[in-house]
């Protein structure tokens, strides 16, 4: 095939990208899935207010799906209908809201954020995506650009892992999508592509596109409203058809964008060969002892002993049974041992490591940690004493546990 002009993996034709536009909005209008913050943006007519609500899903949406979030937004806009009713909040209440929805910090750093917003900003959003992520702890560039486009119309492009897929594939793009440099240029085409006059609709459309129709396996290429001008869906249906060059070589010349000469076009795999990511690392493996120390209440019902986690690091600020990380290759006899010497110093009483019930294991997957809790019980027939200079602690009963701010993996234990 002849070499392509230089761009050829860009949008550089005034023309397609107007087709491309005015199809994808269109489609937009008539299919779009019917979301609670989409609807609560669409209705408010105080800006602050829609920035808020369009920022909340943007944060509760990173690393988790539609499916799951949509419970949680709909109780904490209910909870926190504002910025001022969110700063007032205690980080307490915050991440028992949170509680099984996961990456807490998220939650965390929004709050912090809102506060901010409160004390320093008088009350106001930024209102740019380049204030947004200047001044909100938490909010990088595409939650800026997210936040800037629906909320204030502001004409800039996102580039989440849905539009990633999408532009990879309209563009042939098999460089690793997780690179600086391929990054950089996704971001360069998101803000040629986004519609002027409807900045938000056409973000929200893009990644909307990338999560029911171009979605990672088995995509609905027949339903897609930008299949003509997909270059990957070209490539799988003509070959190496002229003027369209081979995708496994562009013609520029070492092209930053093309597949690397070692993984080139698998037919078989047709338009999911694209994108293409560095392979991850697996997630490291880890062991922590975890003790549920059981008395009975007052009122004849089991109670549980729960600690909470320090206010930094993994599940920052949660609570938990008395936990300990082990060494991979420790032998029961001494985990028992050093539990019950971490449980005895912590108590301020004996802690006989042959009391220590061995219940079994839970596996938790974090998304670089493979965690296994090796779990013990232990009843108690009275009170305990516990150390003032630890950790703050409480006892709960079974409904308390179940709302206060614990972990799935600690629910998993119980």
């Amino acid at each position: 095939a002849p070499a392509p002009p230089p761009g050829w993996h860009l949008f550089s034709d005034p023309a397609e990208v107007e087709s491309l536009r005015g199809n994808l909005l269109a489609w937009y209008d008539r299919c779009k899935r019917n979301l609670p913050w989409r609807a609560l943006a669409a209705m408010e007519p105080d800006a602050n207010r829609r920035g808020y609500a369009v920022w909340v899903s943007e944060i509760m949406l990173q690393q988790t799906q539609v499916a799951t979030v949509i419970d949680y937004y709909n109780r904490w806009m209910q909870k926190w209908p504002t910025l001022q009713a969110l700063a007032q909040a205690s980080l307490e209440e915050v991440n028992e809201l949170w509680a099984g929805l996961g990456y807490y910090s998220r939650g965390k750093r929004l709050q912090e954020a809102a506060r901010k917003v409160v004390s320093e900003l008088a009350g106001q959003m930024p209102r740019t995506a380049e204030d947004l992520q200047k001044l909100l702890p938490g909010v990088g560039r595409y939650t800026a650009g997210a936040i800037a486009s629906i909320s204030y119309g502001q004409a800039t492009g996102v580039v989440d892992g849905n539009v990633i897929r999408v532009l990879c594939r309209l563009r042939c793009i098999g460089a690793d999508s997780s690179s600086p440099a391929v990054i950089d240029r996704l971001w360069d085409m998101a803000n040629v592509l986004v519609d002027r006059n409807r900045p938000g609709d056409f973000n929200q459309a893009l990644m909307e596109l990338g999560a029911t129709v171009c979605v990672p396996k088995a995509p609905l290429c027949g339903e897609c409203p930008v299949r003509q001008h997909c270059r990957a869906r070209c490539r799988k249906l003509f070959g190496k058809p002229l003027p369209v060059p081979d995708v496994e070589d562009c013609g520029v010349g070492d092209c930053t964008l093309c597949p690397p000469a070692t993984e080139p076009w698998d037919t078989s795999l047709g338009v999911t060969n694209f994108p293409r990511k560095a392979a991850k690392k697996p997630p490291r493996a880890m062991r922590t002892a975890t003790c549920v120390l059981e008395r009975r209440g007052c009122r004849g019902a089991p109670e549980f002993l729960i600690v909470q986690r320090p206010s930094s690091g993994l599940l920052a600020g949660l609570w938990e049974f008395p936990s300990l990380s082990l060494a991979q290759d420790l032998q029961e006899e001494k985990e028992r041992e050093v539990l019950a010497d971490h449980l005895q110093a912590w108590m301020g009483q004996p802690v006989a490591a042959k009391d220590l019930q061995f219940i079994g294991e839970v596996i938790h997957i974090f998304s670089h940690i493979h965690q296994t809790y090796m779990v013990y019980s232990l009843p108690l027939d009275g009170d305990v004493t516990l150390d003032p200079a630890s950790s703050p602690s409480r006892w709960v009963t079974e409904k308390e546990f179940h709302a206060s701010a614990v972990s799935t993996a600690m629910k998993k234990v119980l």
